[in-house]
């Protein structure tokens, strides 16, 4: 077997079953240990990096952030969330899938969705929406 095709096969980020954050600070830990691999893990020119929440109940949620805000992509299969995403953070939906939320909104967000969280996933080059961001951390 060639290591280099068996390499170019197996994709580059694995899914992490998820633990529920149960308190601000154990979101604040999570939110540490998250910015340091991605600082590890994503190249330089790399865009569109981000983390996959899959939903326990079905749909995924792609998020990034920067300095003064989280961009989220709910994707249509998630729409269900929606509802919790407005009382964890206090903001009104969008139009579309691309939620922009101030970054003071981060902990309640992650905090109000942990118990619905499935597992997650490092990503690179998901399109955020014009408000995407190049950089997590």
């Amino acid at each position: 077997m060639n290591s280099s095709n068996d390499s170019l096969s197996r994709p580059r980020f694995r899914p992490r079953p998820w633990t529920p954050l149960e308190t601000p600070q154990d979101v604040e830990l999570w939110i540490d240990e998250h910015n340091r691999a991605m600082q590890e893990l994503v190249k330089p020119q790399e865009t569109g990096h981000g983390i996959c929440f899959a939903l326990s109940e079905g749909g995924q949620v792609y998020m990034q952030t920067s300095g003064d805000a989280v961009i989220l992509d709910v994707e249509p299969d998630a729409a269900w969330i929606a509802p919790l995403i407005v009382a964890a953070t206090g903001t009104e939906p969008p139009s579309g899938q691309i939620w922009v939320l101030p970054d003071d909104k981060l902990v309640q967000l992650i905090l109000g969705m942990s118990m619905l969280v499935e597992s997650t996933l490092l990503v690179t080059g998901h399109n955020f929406g014009a408000r995407g961001r190049r950089s997590w951390y």
